[in-house]
């Protein structure tokens, strides 16, 4: 059975089963800034299994696509050595959000895997596995499915802490966790390896192959578990794996599409096909990883995600240089994965010339480095090494762009020690790179089981409301006194909470008739899916759950968030208008003062692009569209033309919104009723934010105005103190810029002209004699390094043999020049005497025997270095 057809049954099950198939979400996951990347199928699912998204579905079935490779899911070490490993993989899984649990989930499971209908898997040659406490599951798979007793595994904490077990799933420290209960595929006695529990469970005779996860549990940071109101499931399942037992191999790598996969990579790096070579399996595997980070919008990088994509590509590029293929070739395979994955997958066909042309960028960046760092390698390996020092990692690191794990990968292949400590002290020397994913931290929501909140921002600013919660810091609470600073859950509100990069709006929540209370909205976020939290302080007096109170928007701020939106969509319809179709948004934040929209894009936007993107948007604008909102279902709207953003989350029923036919975007925004009523659109900055992302900061109406105006004025004031007319200033400056250059050089010029005057007495008054070898060191004030240079010759000319040694402090900068005359060369190198001085002023120098420079940054320094000249000198003949 091929893989799309085992992908297409396990859809098609769970389907009949009355679940709800949704698409697999990007390598990147949408507004989650805990993970990296999405390590399993769930995670696109976390919120609504916090609560803090309601779907019109409680039942979902997924073939997600899933990357492991960096941060705590690393799985990268292992690939291409074992059978199963993979960086990029699919993980079939089946959801319920509050619906069925234990007994559903098992049976269901059960039933695909052995029914004639489905995958006819013969039972005796699976067994499971349960949490060692948990007899409710142990009883339903041996009274209601029939597995044998002795074919149930009971997994306790073998992690050495509480609840710390293969057979009991957290989401971290604390939160939503349960017991799992797992099934295993024996390959039979022929292969090794012992059942799961055993000392031999390492081994590849059984195969997982299920986890059914039972969330059922809060756990809190005392490590108290807490029953959940509704307990929930949590399937995973490899489809590679799957694979691999239905298409009766050994190795996940022998299945239809890695197999393929490794043909291609056996073509394009010019030997035979084998399964017992791990480089092509490395090169099989790191293709999809690949292609796929790039088509969800990522590209190589020094930083975050994007350097795990760059150690990828680069690590498989070093296994097809390990094979003898020496010129580039990895995205050659692209095309080989769209064919084999495309059907599943369309986006691979879609954007396969981007994702060539990048990961063919990276390779021909890293080949240009590869020889050199192998030899370097080599060479430090020379003598019978059997320890890789952590310098030579760290400079193969940093100098040739060889990640730590890629040299490991060799030392590992050679049987060779690593030094890492000495690596990570050569590390903190330099800026640390890739290290972003330190920067995902979790961010605990609040605890809520009430109602939700009915919001009425979309036509209202104001509206009567009963506080049906409050909280001081985390903590639930009955009161807030004046001072306090909490957070209000009200039954009713015309507060926008913080969704799709729009910002939640602020305001003020008052007793009502404003004689009592008064509670500062700073801030509005949702506490979970439809419960809005207001953020803030309470001003005066004491408010209490169940008072009756007066949600108001502050209207200007409301309005100017609004107008800020609407450009924001328009803005982004101007791109795509200006640059082109690849455009897509990959962050917004949208405020009451500014909107900042990131983009795919290769390079810096042009003063002419900006001037068009300006020129259009603002010619929308003008046009005053009305700004048309509808509801519709999300199949309608795509087919209406609507733009869905990759990877966000939207409901059955979406929020169309259409400006004219310039712009139809879903979006749950506020906005304006016409697109005149943003009155004018500025762009006051782009910059880049990561490779191949761009970033625009635009104001809307007042800010607009309020840019402009400044603008104005700084120009009338240049205007005055150049002494221009108005539309004169720059040719006015330009004179002024030429007449001051010309000016600068000729002050220079007389600056060399005294220096070179001082000639006579350094030759003079300012020569030493140590062991009869002439010496000269001076400081020569406000010279560049091209004058300071030309005068070393004309001094060396005068003294013959010897030793010079010439500084200047210049513009804040040390330039420093030695020479040594070339019968002193076997005593004396001038690159280590300027090497010497420069050590003492912050820097660094080198250059032949007989000449080099050197600078520095800490010209205070400088005459105390020249004095030590001497006696150094003196020590060296």
């Amino acid at each position: 059975m091929k893989t799309a057809e085992i992908r297409q049954k396990f859809l098609d099950f769970f389907a009949s089963k009355h679940h709800q198939v949704v698409a697999s979400s990007p390598l990147v996951p949408n507004n989650d800034p805990t993970i990296m990347f999405t390590v399993a199928g769930m995670v696109q699912f976390k919120d609504c299994f916090l609560g803090f998204d309601k779907r019109a579905y409680t039942r979902a079935t997924t073939s997600q696509k899933c990357l492991r490779a960096g941060g705590k899911h690393n799985d990268l070490e292992n690939v291409g050595y074992t059978a199963r490993h993979h960086t990029f993989f699919e993980m079939l899984g089946n959801f319920s959000f509050g619906d069925y649990f234990k007994h559903d989930a098992i049976t269901f499971a059960w039933e695909f895997l052995t029914s004639p209908q489905w995958l006819n898997l013969p039972k005796d040659k699976l067994m499971v596995t349960v949490y060692a406490s948990d007899d409710e599951a142990f009883d339903i798979w041996n009274k209601t499915v029939g597995v044998p007793a002795e074919k149930i595994v009971r997994i306790g904490d073998n992690k050495g802490a509480p609840y710390a077990s293969d057979n009991f799933w957290t989401m971290g420290d604390t939160g939503p966790c349960g017991p799992c209960t797992e099934i295993f595929y024996d390959h039979g006695p022929s292969v090794a390896g012992g059942p799961p529990g055993s000392p031999d469970e390492d081994g590849d005779r059984y195969m997982e192959i299920w986890n059914n996860v039972f969330m059922q549990f809060n756990r809190d940071e005392t490590g108290t578990l807490h029953p959940l109101p509704k307990p929930s499931v949590d399937t995973g399942m490899g489809l590679e794996r799957l694979s691999t037992v239905l298409q009766g191999v050994k190795s996940n790598y022998e299945t239809d599409i890695l197999a393929d996969l490794v043909r291609a990579a056996a073509r394009e790096t010019g030997v035979a096909y084998s399964q017992d070579v791990p480089s092509l399996k490395v090169i099989a595997d790191h293709i999809r990883a690949c292609a796929f980070l790039v088509a969800d919008g990522v590209l190589p990088s020094n930083e975050g995600r994007g350097y795990v994509l760059r150690r990828i590509v680069r690590r498989a590029v070093r296994h097809g240089y390990k094979l003898g293929q020496k010129n580039v070739f990895f995205h050659k395979l692209v095309d080989d994965l769209a064919r084999v994955m495309g059907d599943a997958y369309p986006q691979l066909r879609e954007g396969q010339a981007k994702v060539e042309d990048a990961l063919r960028a990276e390779e021909e960046q890293f080949a240009r480095t590869l020889d050199i760092g192998m030899a370097l390698l080599e060479k430090s390996l020379e003598g019978g090494k059997t320890v890789l020092d952590g310098k030579t990692a760290f400079t193969l690191h940093s100098t040739y762009g060889f990640p730590i794990d890629l040299t490991a990968d060799i030392c590992r292949e050679r049987n060779l020690e690593l030094d890492m400590a000495g690596y990570e002290r050569e590390l903190k020397e330099e800026q640390e790179r890739g290290r972003a994913a330190g920067s995902f931290k979790m961010t605990a929501g609040l605890a809520y089981d009430g109602n939700a909140s009915t919001f009425h921002g979309y036509t209202e600013v104001s509206t009567e409301a009963t506080v049906i919660a409050l909280y001081k810091g985390s903590e639930q609470v009955q009161q807030l006194d004046a001072g306090d600073d909490g957070v209000v859950v009200l039954d009713n509100t015309p507060f926008y909470a913080e969704s799709g990069g729009q910002a939640g709006d602020v305001g003020e929540i008052s007793v009502a008739g404003g004689l009592n209370a008064l509670f500062d909205v700073t801030d509005t976020q949702k506490v979970k899916a439809d419960v809005f939290g207001h953020q803030g302080k309470l001003a005066r007096g004491s408010l209490k759950v169940g008072d009756s109170v007066t949600a108001t928007i502050d209207l200007h701020k409301r309005h100017a968030t609004q107008r800020n939106h609407s450009a924001t969509h328009l803005l982004h319809a101007a791109l795509r208008d200006v640059l082109g179709p690849h455009v897509e948004q990959k962050g917004s934040l949208v405020t009451f003062e500014r909107t900042r929209f990131d983009f795919s894009h290769p390079k810096a936007l042009t003063a002419e692009e900006i001037a068009k993107i300006e020129a259009l948007v603002n010619h929308v604008v003008m046009a005053n569209h009305a700004v048309d909102v509808g509801l519709m279902s999300y199949d309608d709207a795509i087919k209406a033309g609507a733009m869905a953003l990759f990877g966000e989350k939207y409901g059955d029923e979406v929020r169309v919104l259409k400006m004219g036919e310039f712009s139809t975007e879903l979006c749950g925004g506020t906005h304006v009723h016409r697109t005149g009523d943003i009155g004018f659109f500025k762009i006051v900055a782009e910059s880049g934010v990561a490779a191949g992302i761009r970033r625009v900061e635009a104001v809307t109406g007042e800010g607009a105005l309020a840019t402009v105006q400044a603008l104005e004025s700084e120009l009338k004031a240049a205007t005055g103190v150049a002494g221009a007319q108005p539309g004169e200033l720059v040719n006015k400056l330009e004179k002024l810029q030429a007449e001051l250059k010309a000016a600068q050089k000729e002050a220079q010029q007389l600056k060399s002209q005294m220096a070179f005057g001082q000639l006579d007495q350094l030759v003079g008054l300012g020569m030493l004699t140590i062991k009869d070898v002439k010496v000269v060191v001076s400081n020569v004030d406000g010279v560049d390094g091209g004058t300071l240079r030309e005068m070393s010759d004309k001094l060396m000319d005068r003294i013959g043999s010897g030793i010079a040694v010439l500084a200047s402090a210049y513009d804040g900068k040390v330039s420093i020049i030695a020479r040594v005359s070339k019968d002193l060369t076997g005593k004396v190198k001038a690159g280590e005497i300027a090497n010497h001085v420069a050590s003492q002023v912050g820097g660094k120098g080198g250059g032949r025997p007989d000449m080099a420079q050197a600078g520095g940054t800490q010209p205070e320094n400088l005459p105390d270095a020249l004095k030590s000249v001497g006696a150094w000198v003196d020590a060296k003949l």
